[in-house]
């Protein structure tokens, strides 16, 4: 038995790993995920690179000056002109845009316009929005007479960075970082969706093609017909694990060749990168303070999220919840091709299987804004949704007892479903033209 099901499942594994589409999407899996990832920061480097100068008419002649300059950003404050003069001959002028402050800043802070021929970019607005709002409190301030002014702010101004430390049972300790947790368990969650989804959905279509053309005809005489559904689901399930991890092999490297080749000095952030200054905090566009270490400081932050999230741990629990949830839907997928003549006879059968993933999804936010509370544990328990939803809450850290738990129910109703969408496939695998109805399956459980 177990020799026809090994020859199974090489069949359906090399007959699918030598087909032009899956040798196509491993090779552009990785190089689209790596142009994700490099894309943006090659375009934000190459943008940063280009001076822009603005123009500023300040009616209010309280901000001439004040707006902090950078390498690649400079302001240039025009008198005796106004907006509609320089529109007139804004494309022979080398700006970027004009700023235009109305005299009425002060009591209508969207007195404000920021002007050109094309749209400026979030960071530039960034920039300006956040020196006006300084330059207005410090002006404000300024009306109590306190001598000193800006000694007391440069004082008083403070950065709070809440570091969250986890206390192990061992005694041990352990900082944990709640935003790249969120990203982790989020893509962890979405990634055995759609795999599920995908390699699911091959078990059907395969099965139907097969009975279709009748080879099934000639395959069940010489193996069982549950021999036959567990080889072609554990064939195809391999492929998937094959194909994902070279996914993550050729994208970790085109990833770090890309590092080496082209952002060698993307760990040694300038003073002048507008893009970190203006993403992580407008405090720093206060020319006193030492930008430069703050930005070394928050690559080191970056960096110690990065190293502090156990990924033997996350590749460990990715691998076994895809591969028991693909053994368990793909189970009822193959008993739902087996029932149907055609993908198009299969849609009454599938909206009770595909609504438990469509409601993880549902609820992984929940379970990713809240690891703890009951509707991400009783969803992380449930086997037709803790595929996804326990490969959300892992980056936070969950009780060994609770994945056991989730392990061991999903382990059982793989094997249950295993064998209740045996005993549909063996009868309704060799049975065509006739229309089948929930309660014909049901006759068929019962043979």
């Amino acid at each position: 038995m177990h020799n026809k099901i090994s020859l199974i499942i090489s069949r359906e594994f090399f007959t699918r790993i030598r087909k032009k589409s899956f040798i196509i999407m491993t090779i552009l899996g990785p190089l689209l995920f790596a142009a994700v990832i490099i894309g943006p920061t090659w375009f934000a480097t190459m943008e940063d690179r280009e001076v822009r100068v603005i123009g500023v008419i300040d009616s209010s002649r309280l901000f001439i000056g004040k707006i902090p300059e950078t390498e690649y950003l400079k302001f240039e404050y025009l008198e005796s002109i106004t907006v509609d003069q320089i529109r007139e001959r804004f494309p022979e002028t080398r700006y970027y845009a004009v700023l235009y402050i109305a005299h009425i800043i002060t009591s209508s802070p969207s007195a404000v316009q920021l002007m050109s021929d094309r749209a400026p970019s979030l960071n530039v607005r960034m920039h300006i929005a956040n020196a006006l709002e300084k330059e207005l409190e410090r002006q404000k301030l300024a009306a109590y007479d306190i001598d000193n002014l800006d000694e007391i702010l440069a004082a008083v101004q403070t950065s709070v960075n809440i570091r969250t430390i986890v206390w192990q049972d061992d005694g041990g300790e352990v900082e944990s970082h709640s935003e790249l947790a969120m990203i982790v368990g989020y893509i962890g969650g979405f990634l055995i969706y759609i795999f599920i989804f995908l390699f699911g959905a091959q078990v059907m279509r395969g099965v139907i093609e097969e009975k279709s053309s009748r080879v099934v005809e000639i395959l069940v005489s010489s193996v069982r017909p549950f021999q036959l559904m567990m080889g072609k689901i554990v064939g195809i399930g391999l492929v998937g694990l094959t194909q994902f991890l070279l996914w993550v092999i050729l994208s970790f490297t085109l990833i770090t060749i890309a590092q080496q080749v082209f952002f060698q000095d993307l760990g040694t952030p300038s003073s002048e990168n507008i893009v970190m200054e203006d993403m992580f905090s407008s405090s720093r566009l206060q020319p006193s303070q030492p930008i430069e270490n703050e930005g070394k400081e928050i690559y080191r932050e970056i960096f110690s999220s990065i190293s502090a999230i156990n990924f033997g741990v996350m590749l460990g629990a990715f691998l076994f919840y895809f591969l028991g949830g693909y053994l368990l839907y793909a189970s009822l997928f193959a008993s739902i091709g087996s029932a149907a003549d055609s993908e198009t006879d299969t849609q009454q059968f599938m909206l009770p299987v595909t609504i438990p993933l469509i409601l993880s999804i549902i609820v992984m936010t929940n379970a990713i804004m809240n690891p703890d509370g009951p509707i991400a544990f009783w969803f992380s328990v449930v086997p037709l949704t803790s595929p996804i939803i326990m490969m959300a809450r892992i980056p936070f850290g969950v009780p060994f007892w609770e994945v056991a738990l989730s392990a061991v129910l999903l382990i059982g109703s793989f094997v249950f479903t295993t064998w209740l969408a045996g005993k549909i496939y063996r009868t309704g695998i060799l049975m065509y033209g006739k229309k089948v109805n929930y309660i014909e399956l049901w006759k068929w459980l019962r043979y």
